[in-house]
């Protein structure tokens, strides 16, 4: 993947992701109101830059981590 395809990603993940998180946890919150429909857009837009600042030190790790894991299971089943 290049690093045009992998930022543009992050960027329209970070934003459903942000946009489903501060819609749901501020619901579950104050409940289905006016004012959670009011509020909701400052969250999104507090939210979506720290998710998407969160993910590029977030996504490396993962990536590592997943290829650890997967290297190790893939040890063991070559002895076992």
């Amino acid at each position: 993947m290049n690093k045009s395809f992998i930022l543009l990603s992050q960027v329209f993940m970070t934003f459903m992701m942000a946009a489903s998180m501060s819609g749901l946890m501020s619901l579950i919150h104050e409940g289905p109101t006016v004012e959670w429909l009011k509020g909701w857009p400052l969250q999104l837009v507090v939210a979506w830059p720290i998710a998407f600042c969160l993910t590029m030190v977030a996504w490396p790790a993962a990536m590592r981590l997943a290829g650890a894991v997967l290297r190790a299971r893939g040890a063991d089943a070559a002895q076992g």
